[in-house]
């Protein structure tokens, strides 16, 4: 091949993965709108107004932005600029008068009400530079070996993972242990394609120690590691595992590194004590990402 192409090759893979990563992360903030509940609660089906949340795969894939509220609060807009405010003081205009005729929606808003929310969730713009940025960070780590393929499939949900945890501190079972499942399967397959730069073998057992080993610092310590932690170690074990033992240990140190700095940070800020719950899979998957770098750029 003309080194002159393969110094120019990885350049395209970074701006196609960081499209990649781009178009997922626009469909993240609704998913993880949708999964931030407590444990005790069901999935979001509704807007913060109250409006169902419609679309593909059953509403759970498209942007966080609600139709219903931006048509009601073009509505609201447009009464409000409507003529026959003759009477009315400067700031009247549009107002809905006060009687025993208005009746709430069902999302307990009265007519003539704006909207509370258009866009829901996390910040989309942020999301989708955070996903674009780690995808691209893959490509360039990774180059054009097979296994990029599936960093960039379970990147987007890592950040899906990251962004729930941090808003209500949990790691639903229906994202951490698919993430499991499909990193040992995808790396499975990838073991068969050429020029593959890592072992399936150190993977599954990658996943198997780094679990286990999450496992018996929960049963330690309970308060201090959550049971959903343990099995996003699953997963993560596998990704890490790939690039062998050292990659396991360098991204698993990462993770408490970063947790333990952000304790504390909001030690010194007085924002928590000691004793204060905070979430660690975002540290986590941190972790892993630099874990995982290092490795692919290394192998």
């Amino acid at each position: 091949m003309d080194p002159e192409l393969w110094s120019v090759r990885p350049l395209w893979l970074t701006v196609l993965a960081a499209l990649w990563g781009a178009a997922a992360g626009l469909l993240v903030p609704r998913a993880a709108y949708r999964f931030a509940v407590e444990p005790d609660e069901a999935w979001r089906t509704r807007c913060p107004d109250g409006h169902v949340l419609t679309g593909a795969a059953g509403g759970w894939l498209g942007l966080a932005r609600c139709p219903d509220c931006a048509q009601d609060l073009r509505d609201v807009r447009t009464s409000r600029s409507a003529p026959g405010d003759a009477g009315r003081g400067p700031g009247d205009a549009g107002r809905v008068p006060e009687d025993a005729g208005r009746v709430p929606d069902g999302a307990g808003r009265m007519p003539g009400d704006a909207p509370t929310a258009y866009r829901y969730g996390t910040a989309t713009p942020l999301v989708t530079l955070a996903t674009a940025g780690a995808c691209a960070g893959l490509a360039l780590a990774t180059g054009a070996r097979p296994e990029l393929a599936v960093w960039l499939l379970l990147a987007p949900l890592g950040v899906l993972l990251a962004v729930v945890d941090f808003r209500v501190q949990r790691l639903p079972d229906v994202l951490t242990l698919p993430l499991a499942g499909l990193a040992l399967v995808l790396l499975g397959v990838t073991a068969l394609v050429p020029e593959h730069a890592g072992e399936w073998p150190t993977a599954l057992f990658g996943s198997l120690v780094l679990g286990g080993a999450y496992f018996l610092l929960f049963l330690v310590n309970p308060n201090g590691m959550g049971f959903g932690d343990v099995k996003l170690a699953l997963g993560i074990g596998a990704v890490l595992g790939w690039y062998g033992w050292g990659t396991v240990v360098l991204g698993t140190f990462a993770g408490f590194l970063f947790g333990g700095l952000y304790g504390l940070g909001l030690v010194l800020m007085r924002r928590a004590g000691r004793k204060t719950s905070i979430p660690f899979g975002p540290f986590l998957i941190a972790g892993a990402y630099v874990g995982l770098l290092i490795g692919a750029y290394a192998a």
